[in-house]
């Protein structure tokens, strides 16, 4: 639909020429060029001349299509020199870039960023287990006071703290699946509706310098803080050490994209194979049927100590040598 659009527009302004369209192949990660010959009513009978210069238009076969509404388009960018160099058009499920805006599921994903990795650590002894107390401070009658059995009590000062923290505690819980997949939708949408999502071929830059990956930024106006997402963990060296030596600048596989992130970074750009991925992965969890089981906590106190066990071996006296 979206070809047949752009076909007719370059027809009405006159261009003579062959569109090279590329049908995206989402399982192999390939383009297919398919050239298609657009010509006016008046020159149809002409040759038509192949220019490969200027953007081309990519089709890409979507899953899971829907009819109440059309795709969504976005620019496919490429990194190879400072200035934009825009290779396609594609087309964006809108069921992953086109969702209705929750910003309660927003928060609440970050809400449970925050939480599932926060441990509180204090701890405030009891009257049992703080050191003295164990003499009656005075009698119990005579002397017009009120009557007490220990210094330690909370209600002394330095006694014990009365349902004080008994930490280490933790806080972890786990949001259910749907609401964290909606959550990524959401803040997916978000980035395309503002304009902080760039769409590259690949991550391969001419040079390692961190001063031309910034310089690219300030080009194409990316802001200050942006998160580079592939489909491997395994990223480009020179992209890599460039990215290293800039405040800000982050790289992520598609397996860890969260919203916390997306939303701290001001751009996020995918590659072409992260997109697939992304797409494919929330696309699934959407259609899905399976029914998720409830999750248990069984973590304990003893998995977040502070600080290892102290191998005490050396402080202890034995009868005959130790054996090893």
């Amino acid at each position: 639909m979206a070809v047949s659009k752009y076909m007719k527009l370059v027809a009405r302004q006159g261009l003579y020429c062959k569109i090279k369209l590329r049908e995206f192949s989402s399982s192999s990660c390939r383009l297919q060029e398919v050239t298609t010959p657009v010509s006016s009513s008046s020159e149809q009978n002409a040759a038509p001349v192949e220019t490969k210069e200027g953007p081309q238009i990519l089709s890409r076969s979507l899953k899971f299509p829907v009819d109440h509404t059309h795709p969504r388009l976005a620019w496919l960018d490429s990194m190879s020199s400072i200035e934009s160099k825009k290779l396609g058009l594609l087309d964006l499920h809108p069921d992953i870039f086109a969702t209705y805006p929750r910003v309660d599921l927003l928060h609440k994903n970050v809400h449970w960023q925050k939480m599932y990795r926060y441990i509180n650590y204090n701890f405030e002894p009891s009257r049992a287990e703080m050191p003295g107390g164990g003499r009656k401070p005075w009698p119990q009658k005579g002397l017009g006071k009120a009557r007490a059995g220990s210094i330690r009590s909370p209600l002394f000062i330095q006694g014990a703290k009365a349902f004080g923290p008994r930490g280490p505690i933790n806080y972890f819980f786990m949001l259910p699946r749907s609401q964290r997949a909606t959550g990524l939708r959401v803040a997916l949408t978000c980035k395309y509706t503002q304009n902080d999502l760039v769409i590259v071929d690949n991550f391969d830059i001419p040079t390692a310098d961190p001063d031309f990956l910034s310089e690219m930024a300030d080009v194409r106006f990316w802001g200050h803080s942006i998160l580079f997402v592939d489909d491997s963990d395994v990223m480009p060296e020179k992209i890599s050490e460039a990215v290293h030596q800039i405040r800000g600048f982050n790289l992520m596989p598609a397996y860890g994209l969260n919203v916390f992130s997306m939303l701290k970074h001001e751009t996020l750009v995918l590659t072409l194979a992260a997109l697939e991925r992304i797409e494919g992965k929330l696309l699934e969890e959407l259609h899905t049927t399976a029914v998720e089981t409830k999750y248990v906590n069984k973590l304990r106190p003893e998995d977040f100590r502070t600080r290892p066990k102290v191998d005490s071996t050396m402080y202890k006296s034995f009868t005959k040598p130790l054996e090893f």
